[in-house]
């Protein structure tokens, strides 16, 4: 049987035989690594909130946050830890394509960029993702949401990038961008991630009741266990991103930080379903609890 024919499940034990890069106890912010979110809008500026503040719960050092220039002020309000950027908009409340040249320079001394929470207008979400695809430096890039749109627009861009990129798509999403209809999706999520990881040279999780996780080289994992219904809520998508990027940027390799991330927050909403019940919490209320389940699965 070869590596893509099987997959490897996701327990505690499989991710303590694959630690996390250990943290210097007497190091400073700057030794867990900087993040740079890029995404809400208007419409959705809480998106960008939930996925800054995650990838601080998942023990980012450092954080910046690129979002759209009116709603600057709220976001700097929600996240005081961070440094707020703010971008120009499209008439739709979209990032605007001009952007890429200040996300570049604001990316050149981070760790992780995730681009995609909250972000509007498809068309210029598309644009931009792909203009960074092609410019941004060696840094583990995670795109989520509209941003996915680049792999529609130019998948050559995401295959040719310097940066290294995992994508985090639902199944409508992942439809979406290799041309297919969802219901195919669903039919073979194995295939699916694999297929899109391999011609997109990407990591590449497909969400879900089981996510799978696929790497461009063939290696397959899948979550079982781990989480439950009341994570199909408003906001978990940017919320599981935010981890991803916050692991990334404390030097975790792509495939860890997505293993790892799906993994907690799946944790994360067991623990709340325990405490409120099997649905009605809120994505708001995983980042509490995210730090507590990547110490239980660290020890």
């Amino acid at each position: 049987m070869s590596r893509s024919d099987r997959s490897e499940e996701l327990t505690a034990g499989f991710l303590r035989r694959w630690p996390l890069p250990p943290i210097d106890p007497k190091g400073g912010k700057e030794s867990r690594g900087s993040v740079l979110v890029v995404g809400g809008s208007p419409q959705m500026p809480g998106a960008a909130v939930l996925a800054a503040t995650a990838a601080l719960r998942a023990g980012a050092g450092k954080l910046q946050v690129a979002t759209a220039r009116s709603v600057s002020h709220l976001v700097a309000a929600q996240v005081p830890e961070a440094l707020v950027i703010g971008l120009p908009e499209t008439s739709e409340g979209g990032l605007s394509p001009k952007a890429a040249s200040e996300i570049v320079r604001r990316a050149e001394n981070v760790s992780a960029v995730l681009l995609g929470p909250g972000m509007v207008d498809t068309k210029a979400a598309g644009k931009l993702s792909v203009a960074l695809c092609e410019r941004l430096p060696e840094v583990a890039f995670v795109i989520d949401a509209e941003a996915l749109e680049c792999c529609s627009v130019d998948p050559a861009a995401v295959g040719a990038s310097r940066a290294r990129i995992a994508l985090t798509p639902h199944a409508k999403e992942m439809a979406h961008l290799l041309g297919v209809e969802p219901e195919e999706v669903e039919e073979a999520r194995r295939e699916m991630a694999l297929r899109a990881a391999k011609g997109l040279r990407a990591t590449v999780a497909l969400k879900g009741a089981q996510t799978f996780i696929a790497s461009a080289e063939g290696r397959l994992l899948q979550n079982k266990t781990a989480g439950n219904a009341g994570l199909g809520t408003s906001g978990s998508g940017d919320t599981l991103s935010g981890i991803v990027a916050g692991l990334a940027a404390r030097g975790a390799d792509l495939l860890q930080a997505v293993a790892w991330g799906v993994y907690a927050h799946g944790r994360a909403g067991d623990a709340l379903a325990r405490k409120i019940g099997p649905v009605g919490y809120l994505a708001r209320e995983l980042l509490a609890e995210v730090p507590r389940e990547l110490a239980k699965l660290s020890r």
